[in-house]
């Protein structure tokens, strides 16, 4: 199943989500209220909009996610990767890597990562 497609406030709204589930309506409008001046109208929108989308549940008035972070964070790299570096990850990673200095141990973390990819541990 390919991951639907979250909007930049709809992620802000998941990130409240996904820190605070499983979580009553009442909660997350309290919440989003503080952390996004959304008000209830708008908060209960987008639980509306999210569900109708297969990106959370509503039942009995307790939302949960039906998506992962992890999920969304991955379908976004994919369509930026697609769409801007013409599906190109060597492309993306020159790209990120010429404007921004990468530490030590940021290397070391992403050649962990492509070793590890190697070994055949990192993909399905």
């Amino acid at each position: 199943m390919e991951t639907p497609k979250v909007f930049e406030s709809e992620y802000r709204f998941c990130l409240i989500l996904w820190d605070h589930e499983p979580v009553t309506g009442r909660e997350l409008v309290r919440l989003c209220r503080e952390q996004l001046g959304w008000k209830q109208s708008t908060t209960y929108t987008v639980i509306k909009r999210l569900s109708e989308r297969g990106i959370l549940k509503n039942e009995q008035s307790v939302v949960t996610s039906l998506v992962t972070k992890e999920q969304v964070q991955a379908a976004e790299i994919d369509e930026l990767v697609e769409k801007t570096f013409e599906g190109s990850l060597p492309a993306f990673v020159a790209a990120f890597t010429k404007h921004r200095k990468m530490t030590a141990a940021e290397i070391d973390a992403v050649q962990a990562m492509i070793d590890q990819y190697r070994k055949g541990e990192g993909h399905d």
